[in-house]
């Protein structure tokens, strides 16, 4: 019965989410070309409110809780390593982290063809890597490490590397991680655990999972430069993030 009841509301939250992108690519384009990459930013950060408050139709909530906000400083990089669960992991990311300029790693093929996002993974300084091209993705992942390091962003590395379609979490792959301790060496580790935004994709992309509320929880963050042995961080850090999977 959800699920039939989900077919029509489903319809009427894709037809707000595309307006909301449609709506956002123009604003995107002039903020970027004539105020510059502030403006862009502030007119991408607002994208990702309303497309969590469109999520409202479904009856989404959202909860995010950062105990460690006043370790999470802006004068050095991020690496925000999460658990893969939906693309609806993203926009609170972006949003609850936007003070510190939150940028992906993305696949090639999402560079083109979706208004708002494309233009944003092309423009606002995310890196977009073929997979099937390991060399172009090492190189790319790292030339995006450097730009991390050198404005003191934030990126979001999801190391399970696809997302998880029913909530179980996958393993941890190490050379995307190891590339970005590499390159951004001055980097605040921050292990942030998601939950239950799996929920909206359980019947796949239409209709969507209705009801649910996406949990965001972050843990204690860890200077890279205190760390002596890197692949037992990444243990320590896909321990830390699959602990706190409900």
């Amino acid at each position: 019965m959800a699920k039939l009841i989900s077919y029509p509301i489903s319809a009427i939250y894709y037809l707000v989410f595309g307006l909301t992108l449609v709506i956002f690519h123009p604003i995107q384009w002039i903020a970027l070309r004539v105020f510059g990459y502030g403006a862009h930013k502030i007119t991408v950060d607002w994208l990702q409110f309303w497309i969590m408050a469109g999520t409202a139709i479904l009856g989404t909530r959202y909860s995010f809780k950062n105990p460690y906000k006043d370790k999470i400083g802006t004068d050095r990089p991020l690496i925000l390593v999460c658990n893969h669960q939906s693309l609806y992991d993203i926009p609170p990311l972006i949003w609850f982290f936007r003070k510190h300029h939150v940028k992906f790693i993305s696949k090639k093929s999402l560079g083109k063809g979706i208004p708002s996002v494309s233009f944003n993974l092309r423009h606002g300084g995310s890196v977009l890597i073929d997979r099937k091209n390991a060399a172009q993705a090492v190189a790319a992942i790292a030339q995006f490490g450097e730009y991390i390091e050198t404005n003191k962003r934030a990126a979001v590395i999801f190391p399970e590397g696809t997302r998880s379609r029913n909530g179980q979490p996958k393993p941890f792959q190490a050379k995307g991680l190891l590339t970005l301790f590499d390159t951004i060496p001055s980097a605040q580790i921050v292990p942030v655990t998601i939950n239950n935004s799996w929920k909206l994709w359980r019947y796949g992309s239409f209709p969507l999972g209705l009801g649910n509320k996406l949990s965001f929880l972050v843990h204690e963050p860890i200077v890279l430069e205190m760390v002596s042995d890197r692949q037992a961080l990444i243990a320590q850090l896909e321990k830390t993030v699959h602990h706190a999977l409900k």
